[in-house]
């Protein structure tokens, strides 16, 4: 090792006993550690390391791991000092050190100490553009049967509308993440929903069925962005104790959305055609446009520290002031492989991520499968109306409203969980929710099959989406919080990995929902979905059970390695380790200074 050094704390228990004859400062010895200009990049596919040996508990799936290298020290952008800095890695010059530019206390700029009537308002901003996307993936379902006859072409080249959209789901956020970790959320923002918003046009005025499906291929692209960043700008405005409320707002607008644009579209569509449906979504997506670029700042702390460190350096002339970022990113080819390999290597090398990722498939599925199933049965069995259709709708949005009413009390019982676990719970008691909640699903499904028959009332098969649209939000929350909880800094990897999979199958189920209602009459095909979905109700069951054992023989997953030595460390200091020459995520656990 070359004779650079960072600072760790002094003494085998990392903490400083003797605060007043040191003046409430804490003594820090060096260790010997690579510089950042001669660090060797290393494999991020092949190392050890991309196994989850050690718990963070401050982790936050947020903070740019694919980014930076595992050198890195993240505590920077969650630490308030009074100096405004910490000590950095030596420079290359071997004398001085770098200062890594953090936040300062109740600094303005940091969006955690916006006031809560703003935070408040950058919530409901990015909740209803992420509304307003939903609803824009659904509102064209409405007449599907318009575009068709206007353009003499097929049902399944009608409903590629849905397709090409939903696609761009899955596509999207593997484009958009990444460049939101190097550039912020802003920028990704405002010109992902310009181009959106443009796009909108040529299908409101297509001429040809081909402008119309390039169009929503484009717009479900642009779209995903907004999709993909908005969980991470609620956790930039809000702390981890406050965020309850705002997610729980949030997690119901994507279903919200689907629920909603049939509703608005139906009508719509009766009494202006196809083309109208467009404009109305062209409306409310130029207003969040609006709203999200000129009214929303930047939230992402690492590029708001890496703007005012590069202000910094142009006052002082002095170039010592830096972030991370400047200092210790992966080489580009790394972050490509992180970003487009990784989650693929989890989907299908990881037991949990690929089963997860299936049920939440076969959840996204029926919530498009529905767009097509509600018109076979109320417009063709019963003879309604696609204004009428849509109202059939409501009893799927009131469920999922009350399940995000209900998001506040689950983090509640998590929280008294957790509590008899000395701060160490397994990752499996996130599951709890799901296991309760995956019943609802069947249940739905089955009202929904047996009491669809033209010949009854419209009420059972519109009461059967409330138990569905009830569990949706407690099955999508568990799924997310066990991967985060079981794969730690691989977790972006893991979410990325179930939304792409997802978006594929959503999209995919459209074309072939017809065909299956068809052969098998709208009973039986509602009873082949419940059976499906019942099938995934072991899911949980499995994890729960065997979850612990999976994830410690998993070659990414946290597998409980570390639990002994925290459970065994007494004090509030760090815990020092014995074997971090061999796992580099240490260093990124580890702060360079002790944190107040």
């Amino acid at each position: 090792m070359d004779n650079f050094e960072l600072p760790t704390m002094e003494g085998s228990s990392a903490r400083t006993t003797n605060t007043e004859e040191h003046s409430g400062r804490e003594q820090v010895k060096y260790a010997s550690v690579v510089p950042p200009i001669a660090r060797r990049s290393t494999d991020p596919l092949a190392r050890h390391p991309t196994k989850e040996t050690i718990r963070d508990p401050n982790l936050d799936v947020n903070l740019p791991y694919r980014t930076l290298s595992n050198d890195a020290n993240l505590s920077e952008y969650t630490t308030e000092t009074a100096e405004g800095q910490i000590p950095g890695p030596v420079q290359p010059d071997g004398q001085s050190r770098y200062q890594l530019v953090t936040f300062t206390p109740g600094d303005p700029e940091n969006p955690k100490n916006w006031s809560k009537a703003y935070k408040w308002y950058c919530t409901m901003v990015v909740a209803i553009t992420c509304f307003v996307v939903a609803f824009s993936s659904s509102v064209v379902t409405a007449d599907i049967e318009g575009v068709c006859k206007e353009f003499g072409v097929s049902e399944e080249v009608g409903l590629l509308t849905i397709t090409l959209f939903v696609l761009g789901f899955g596509i999207g956020p593997m484009i958009f993440a990444p460049l939101s970790e190097v550039y912020g959320r802003r920028i990704i923002y405002g010109t992902t929903l310009l181009v959106a918003v443009v796009f909108i046009i040529p299908g409101a005025v297509a001429k040809n069925i081909a402008t119309l499906l390039v169009a929503r291929a484009i717009d479900g692209i642009a779209f995903s962005a907004p999709m993909t960043l908005v969980g991470g700008t609620l956790a930039d405005l809000w702390k981890s104790e406050e965020r309850g409320i705002p997610m729980a707002a949030f997690s119901a607008a994507p279903f919200i959305g689907p629920a909603i644009g049939p509703l608005v579209g139906g009508y719509l569509a009766d009494a202006a055609g196809w083309r109208w449906l467009y404009w109305i979504h062209l409306i409310p997506s130029f207003v969040v446009w609006v709203l999200i670029t000129f009214t929303v700042p930047e939230t992402y702390a690492p590029t708001i520290l890496a703007r005012r460190a590069k202000k910094l350096r142009a006052e002082t002339g002095k170039q010592e002031y830096v972030t991370e970022e400047d200092i210790d990113k992966r080489p580009f080819g790394e972050r490509i492989r992180i970003f487009m390999i990784r989650p693929f290597q989890l989907l299908f090398g990881e037991l949990i991520v690929f089963l997860i990722s299936i049920y939440m498939s076969v959840l996204y599925g029926l919530l498009y499968m529905f767009f097509v199933a509600f018109p076979i049965v109320f417009q063709k069995g019963k003879g309604y109306s696609a204004g009428t259709t849509g109202l059939m709708f409501i009893p799927l949005a009131v469920g999922v409203v009350l399940s995000a009413m209900c998001a506040p009390l689950v983090n509640t019982h998590y929280r008294k969980l957790i509590s008899g676990y000395s701060g160490l719970p397994p990752p499996e008691l996130r599951l709890i929710p799901m296991m309760a909640s995956c019943w609802f699903i069947p249940m739905g499904l089955i009202i929904f099959a047996w009491t669809s028959y033209s010949r009854l009332i419209w009420v059972g098969p519109a009461l059967g989406g409330f138990p569905v649209g009830f569990g949706f939000i407690f099955l999508y929350n568990s799924a997310n919080n066990y991967l985060v909880d079981a794969y730690q800094h691989q977790a972006a990897s893991a979410l990325a990995a179930k939304t792409c999979i997802r978006s594929f199958w959503g999209a995919g189920v459209v074309l072939f929902t017809e065909q299956m209602y068809a052969r098998l009459n709208d009973q039986w095909a509602s009873t082949l979905l419940a059976g499906i979905s019942f099938l995934c109700c072991g899911i949980p069951f499995l994890f729960w059970t065997y979850g612990a054992r999976i994830r410690q023989k998993s070659r990414y997953a946290y597998g409980g390695e570390d639990d002994e030595k925290i459970q065994n460390a007494s004090g509030d200091g760090p815990v020092i380790r014995d074997d971090d020459e061999e796992d580099q995520d240490l260093r990124r656990a580890r702060s360079y200074v002790s944190n107040p």
